[in-house]
């Protein structure tokens, strides 16, 4: 059975010009769609971590694992368990407020849903929400009877729970660590 659900890959790659474009033509190539990516440096100026999200079957997610450690620029490749990683999004959202009423009630909103106001003009709100994408998309929701001005996503960052890291597990390692079968 082909059971497509969210899997969410944290990978570690060279903070060098065109490593985003490989990356991205091998799931183009390949034809799979990434759903969310958030790219940013580490603690290694060196390094950069992609947080990539794809809506496939498990077998798939294996073969995208597989052909990613391919690349010369991926130094790791780890699948993150969602009941053992923290998934965190930032929404910025510019909602019309061109009233008192308005303003208060989209005040209420966003301390119900613990987000910042971070931006107020006589005709709008701007809020910055984080969260995991039902709070984002919850929130979003009840903002849209407002008027949404404008929408922006960061992509979803995911990071394992606990003292595990990504670093523990490089390439190198599971190239020759032929008993133990890594995703």
């Amino acid at each position: 059975m082909n059971d497509i659900s969210r899997h969410t890959l944290a990978v570690l790659v060279d903070n060098e010009a065109g490593v985003l474009s490989r990356v991205a033509r091998l799931f183009s190539g390949k034809g799979y769609n990434i759903d969310s990516l958030a790219v940013g440096t580490t603690h290694d100026p060196a390094v950069s971590r992609m947080t990539i999200e794809v809506l496939t079957s498990e077998k798939q997610a294996g073969l995208i694992c597989s052909q990613l450690r391919k690349l010369i620029c991926v130094h790791s490749v780890k699948r993150l368990d969602p009941a053992k990683s923290i998934r965190r999004e930032l929404v910025l959202i510019k909602v019309a407020a061109p009233t008192h009423q308005a303003r208060s009630e989209i005040i209420q909103i966003a301390n119900i849903f613990r987000s910042t106001v971070i931006d107020v003009t006589t005709g709008s709100l701007t809020i910055a929400v984080i969260g995991d994408d039902s709070k984002a998309d919850a929130i979003q929701n009840l903002l849209g009877e407002f008027g949404i001005l404008e929408l922006v996503r960061t992509g979803m960052l995911a990071m394992e729970r606990g003292e595990e890291t990504i670093d523990a597990q490089t390439k190198e390692k599971d190239e020759f660590d032929y008993g133990k079968n890594v995703l």
